[in-house]
């Protein structure tokens, strides 16, 4: 009987290794082509469409189910532009971004004061604009990795391209949160005012604007000597700013 020979095992060649790269890199191009795709689709349909929920307020939820708590409700109740008082967007305006009405997403000044004051020693001040905050809050998850600090400034572009300064505006007043499980000016006018969005007052307007750095901890209704003085602050920034002619540089 003949032998049979063994076939010589085949080695990888260059020409196979660049098969290969080529191929993960076409996969690699049509995940982040799907990606921009259907990113620009959502927030184009949310320039018009309001939104019914948020990452944020999904994952309070989420946590709520982890932690057993039965009791736990989401208060999300949106209402338009027309329905919310014109202190509110003053007062969040003052409180969070003063520059809204001007820049294009990002505040590169403060950004770099920020900066500057954590490299000589100093505590990292938060600079996020208004539509940083909407793109965290509508379509992010917490955290402050580079990764999802990228996705945050991609999305925070797209949505200065495709909505207007009134309507991310409108966004934010509706998805902000105010409190455990409360999302929203006109929830949070109903829950510690008994008021609709619409007919608040500028002192409570301060106040609720005031609790946003720590809205869990913080009662815009029972305010402490901290929320007090923050919502006195922003009276003073509103009447600095020009008061209701800032509402004018915003475009419906």
């Amino acid at each position: 009987m003949t032998a049979t020979r063994k076939q010589p095992r085949k080695k990888h060649t260059p020409k196979n290794k660049k098969s290969w790269a080529r191929r993960l890199t076409a996969g690699i191009i049509r995940v982040l082509l799907g990606f921009v795709v259907i990113s620009v689709l959502l927030v184009l349909t949310l320039r018009w469409i309001n939104p019914p929920t948020s990452m944020m307020m999904t994952i309070q939820r989420c946590k709520a189910v982890m932690n057993h708590r039965k009791d736990f409700r989401i208060d999300y109740r949106w209402v338009n532009w027309e329905q919310i008082g014109l202190h509110l967007p003053l007062a969040f305006i003052a409180s969070e971004d003063q520059k809204f009405p001007n820049h294009h997403g990002f505040d590169f000044e403060s950004i770099t004061d920020s900066v500057k004051t954590r490299m000589n020693g100093g505590r990292l001040r938060g600079a996020s604009t208004i539509t940083q905050q909407v793109a965290k809050n509508l379509f992010l998850w917490p955290g402050k990795s580079l990764l999802r600090k990228g996705i945050e400034a991609y999305f925070t572009a797209l949505i200065e391209i495709c909505w207007s300064k009134r309507r991310i505006l409108e966004v934010y007043m509706n998805i902000a949160e105010f409190g455990d499980g409360i999302f929203g000016v006109e929830a949070a006018c109903q829950r510690y005012f008994s008021k609709p969005a619409g007919n608040i007052h500028l002192w409570g307007a301060a106040r609720l604007a005031a609790v946003l750095p720590a809205p869990k901890a913080m009662n815009p209704k029972r305010p402490s000597a901290y929320v007090y003085q923050r919502a006195k602050w922003i009276q003073r920034q509103i009447d600095r700013m020009g008061g209701k002619l800032v509402l004018d540089k915003i475009k419906s």
